[in-house]
Parts: C-alpha cells; sequence; structure tokens
C-alpha cells in the first residue's frame, strides 16, 4: 500500500465522500424507508386495516394514495442525508485514530472499531433526530392531508407543539444509531478479515459490497427495537393525549408487554432490505470516491 493510501484525507474530503455515498443510497432506497414507518406505527397484534406486509404496504400505498407517496417526506431526509453519511464516516475517521492513540495501540482492533462507530453514532444522531421527526409526520399515514409539505409541517409542529417538540425522540435517535453504527463498522471490521483477499479492484469492491451489507443487517438487527420506540415518540401529536412512549428502554418495556416482543421488529423486514444492501452502497461507493480522490487529488 503506498504512503499516499495510508495518509488520512482531510475533513472535507471525508465529508464529500460521505455526502455522495449518502446521497446515492437514498435515492435507491427510501421506498422501503416509507414502508418500515407504516409499519412501525401499527399499534396492536393485527386488525382489518393494518398492513399485512412490505408488499401489502406498497400495493395499498399504490392503489390509495398514488405511487408518488412512496418518496413522502423525502425533502428532510436527502436535506440531512449528505451532512449525516458525512458525519458517519467522517466521524469514524476522526475517532479511530483518536481511540488508537488513547489506548496506545498501532492498528485498529475489533474493540475500537466497535467504539468508534458507537460515538460516530452519537454523533450523528444529534445532526439528524429533527430532521426525522419531520419525515416522520410526512410519512405516517394518518397524517396525510394535514401537511401540504415539508415547510408546512415545520411550521405547524412549531405552531401546535412548540420550539421542544422538534427534540422529541433524541434519546431514542441516539440508541438506533450508536447501535447501528457500533454493529456496522464493528462487524465490516471483522467481516473483510473473514473475506479472501481481494486480487483485483474489482474483487476488492465485492468484498467491500459484501462486508457492506452483512454490517448493515447486522446494525439493523441490533437497532430496530429502538427504531419501532423512536418512530412512536415522534409521531405522537399532544393534541392526542399526554404521551405512551417518552424513552427507549421504558417504550421498549411497554410495547413488549402490550404487543409481545415481535412488535419491537415491525418493519425489520423493509428496514433490513434497505439498509442491507444499502450498507453495501454506501460502502463501495464510499471506498470508490475516496479512492479517486486519493488517486487524482492527493
Amino acid at each position: 500500500m503506498s504512503a499516499n493510501a495510508e495518509k488520512p484525507l482531510p475533513f472535507l474530503f471525508q465529508f464529500t465522500a460521505g455526502a455522495i455515498a449518502g446521497v446515492s443510497e437514498i435515492l435507491c432506497m427510501y421506498p422501503l424507508d416509507v414502508a418500515k414507518t407504516r409499519l412501525m406505527l401499527q399499534v396492536g397484534k393485527g386488525g382489518s386495516d393494518q398492513y399485512k406486509s412490505i408488499f401489502d404496504v406498497f400495493s395499498r400505498i399504490i392503489k390509495e394514495e398514488g405511487a408518488s407517496r412512496l418518496y413522502r417526506g423525502i425533502l428532510p431526509p436527502i436535506m440531512v442525508e449528505a451532512p449525516k453519511r458525512a458525519i458517519k464516516f467522517a466521524s469514524n475517521d476522526t475517532y479511530g485514530p483518536m481511540f488508537q492513540k488513547l489506548f496506545n495501540s498501532d492498528k485498529i482492533t475489533q474493540p475500537i472499531a466497535i467504539m468508534t462507530g458507537v460515538s460516530a453514532g452519537i454523533t450523528e444522531a444529534v445532526i439528524v433526530a429533527t430532521p426525522e421527526l419531520v419525515k416522520i409526520r410526512l410519512q405516517a399515514k394518518e397524517n396525510a392531508g394535514k401537511y401540504l409539505g415539508t415547510m408546512d409541517c415545520v411550521r405547524k409542529i412549531y405552531a401546535e407543539e412548540g420550539i421542544r417538540a422538534f427534540a422529541n425522540g433524541l434519546e431514542a435517535t441516539v440508541w438506533r444509531h450508536a447501535l447501528w453504527n457500533g454493529g456496522y463498522f464493528g462487524s465490516i471490521f471483522a467481516i473483510r478479515g473473514m473475506l479472501p483477499k481481494a486480487q483485483t479492484k474489482k474483487g476488492e469492491l465485492a468484498v467491500n459490497f459484501a462486508a457492506g451489507a452483512i454490517g448493515g443487517i447486522i446494525g439493523t438487527s441490533l437497532n430496530t427495537p429502538s427504531d419501532v420506540v423512536k418512530t412512536r415518540i415522534q409521531n405522537h401529536n399532544p393534541a392526542n393525549g399526554p404521551p405512551k412512549y417518552t424513552t427507549f428502554l421504558a417504550g421498549a418495556r411497554t410495547i413488549a408487554r402490550e404487543e409481545g416482543l415481535r412488535a419491537l421488529y415491525k418493519g425489520y423486514v423493509p428496514k433490513v432490505l434497505r439498509l442491507g444492501p444499502g450498507g453495501g452502497i454506501l460502502l463501495v461507493v464510499y471506498e470508490y470516491v475516496t479512492t479517486y480522490m486519493r488517486n487524482h487529488w492527493m
């Protein structure tokens, strides 16, 4: 490996590469996010009006609301996706050397990879919590017709609920991102080590995609319960009474007690279908862009 390849990229390069990777992923996978939200917001163990599967979500949305609803609420995540993904990778690249220095390690180890991912996730969560809330409000079926668009949603939340409403679900969002990033970056470190070493550039991309996809599935399996709770917290309107869920752990206990443990994995299928392959897309695009930057701009 050349010295140039080993040298950390400047923050601006990391930010840009992460942004390109994130926007690429969201444009490909967003309808699955809408399906995930609809399933997570279903309270109870079943009903004639509830969605039965991811295919039922897609078919009913298209039939009852129109195909464009599969991209309802895309503006907030598009606006925040660039800094979110950029912060994810840039923070990961920043925290890694910091933990290496702290533990006097000359290389990234599995524990350091996990701590780095968790730290990057917490940083990311603080940035995305409010746009996530706006996105959830726009995606929710019961809010159809209430909000004309992103800015109308922001104005109405502020007018009806006050500025503090935009911080609803922050604690659960921190759990969601810390668990996903810790699982994702921790596992791809191990997976890359287990896979055969690539001999060609195409082989390297295949290894990165496989590691990223498996890492995405592991991260999704770890953080889905916190995502379910976060989604329900952020969709609550005070006009409907006091909130049923306030924090991740308390909310998870309530859901498990009233709906069963499986309810903590509502929306898992579209979520894993998005974040499994999506994790692969993220890693491949990020690696491709950063390699291009090293070869042409450094």
